[in-house]
């Protein structure tokens, strides 16, 4: 067994996100959001950690680390979990980051989803997009999503990730899955040649730069179901930051593609339960609807606030703070930190006036 199985296996056991390694200092787990040492655990040295990193790569990976100070790829301990792993140079010598990934998908409905994500999960054709910050439940996501189509659609699934976090065993559907580095050398050339894989749909880690951005568009545009992530706070930044990696001349362009393949995009961050011992998602939901695509051409990105809040509701859309207050008049997310997370605090504290929830307390 390897060095690192041990402490791996303590982190999924206590419930962990992520097991923290750094040369000088005590392992460390992320629980519930915070990072905290392991009671007994002692300092690893750099021989000690260097010895625990490189027990579980293979030669060209370590010499890969080694030229270019980072390393990404998928760890997997049988019985336990798989993780996404990252090593790093930093001051004191290597670092590690281990995140773990649930070997089994969870139900969207479980997660919380709602029916409006079941519905973006089940489009035949388009772009959806699952956005937040790091740690924000984007990958568990777009698993679930997955899932549901594998389920209950028999299409040719094409995932493109850098490492592979969740494999899915093909049920009604079929899975090419491809891994950057080991299989593909860029997302770019990867997406390119699922156009000529038959591929129904495609999954895409993440959009990382304009030419990927620029060909997720296009298999949309050719009838393809493209899912991908991108690290922006809601569907307002979503859509500009989209259309801003783009060079200023090819923006329109960029808007019209948009506007013609976008199916909807959800955004979502965690929050802190009452109690403190868990998570619980909110998500903000923007759909395609009449009008739309005229406000993406138009660049009049803030008319889509007030579609989600008002026009929309009808079909599944809905913004952060809408979900944000309901999960606190629900008593599933904790009101000090609902408070700091929402855009309009007036609004929040009104909403809740009544409700019999708690309201934060003055600052």
């Amino acid at each position: 067994m390897a060095m690192i199985d041990q402490l791996l296996k303590y982190a999924h056991d206590v419930g962990a996100s992520d097991l923290h390694l750094k040369a000088g200092l005590a392992p460390r787990i992320r629980s519930q959001g915070h990072v905290q040492a392991i009671q007994g655990a002692p300092d690893l040295d750099q021989a000690r950690l260097e010895s625990i990193l490189r027990e579980i790569v293979r030669v060209e990976q370590w010499q890969q680390f080694r030229s270019t100070g980072d390393l990404d790829f998928a760890y997997g301990l049988e019985g336990v979990a798989r993780f996404r792993a990252n090593y790093f140079r930093q001051e004191t010598g290597d670092g590690a980051v281990f995140r773990q990934i649930s070997e089994t998908t969870i139900p969207l409905a479980d997660l919380g989803m709602p029916d409006s994500v079941v519905a973006l999960a089940e489009a035949k054709e388009g772009l959806v997009l699952v956005t937040g910050p790091t740690g924000s439940g984007k990958s568990t996501t777009l698993a679930s999503m997955i899932d549901l189509l594998n389920r209950t659609s028999s299409r040719h699934v094409v995932t493109i990730e850098d490492p592979v976090e969740f494999v899915h065993s093909s049920k009604r559907s079929c899975f090419s899955h491809r891994e950057i580095g080991a299989d593909a050398a860029d997302f770019a050339s990867a997406l390119r040649a699922a156009l000529r894989q038959d591929a129904d749909v495609i999954l895409v880690g993440e959009l990382r730069d304009t030419e990927t951005i620029s060909l997720a568009l296009t298999a949309a545009e050719m009838g393809c179901l493209v899912l991908a992530t991108l690290h922006t706070n809601g569907a307002s930044k979503t859509i500009a930051r989209i259309v801003d990696a783009f060079p200023a001349d090819q923006q329109a362009q960029a808007r019209s593609s948009l506007a013609d393949s976008l199916t909807g995009i959800v955004s979502q961050i965690l929050l802190r339960t009452p109690d403190g011992r868990g998570r619980v998602a909110a998500v903000e939901v923007l759909v395609r609807t009449q009008g739309l695509d005229n406000m993406i051409r138009e660049s009049n990105t803030s008319m889509i606030e007030s579609l989600m809040h008002s026009g929309g509701k009808r079909v599944g859309m809905q913004t952060m703070d809408d979900s944000i207050i309901q999960l606190v008049k629900a008593g599933r997310a904790d009101p000090e930190e609902a408070y700091r997370k929402v855009r309009d605090r007036d609004r929040f504290e009104q909403s809740l006036k009544g409700s019999g929830a708690r309201l934060p307390s003055p600052a």
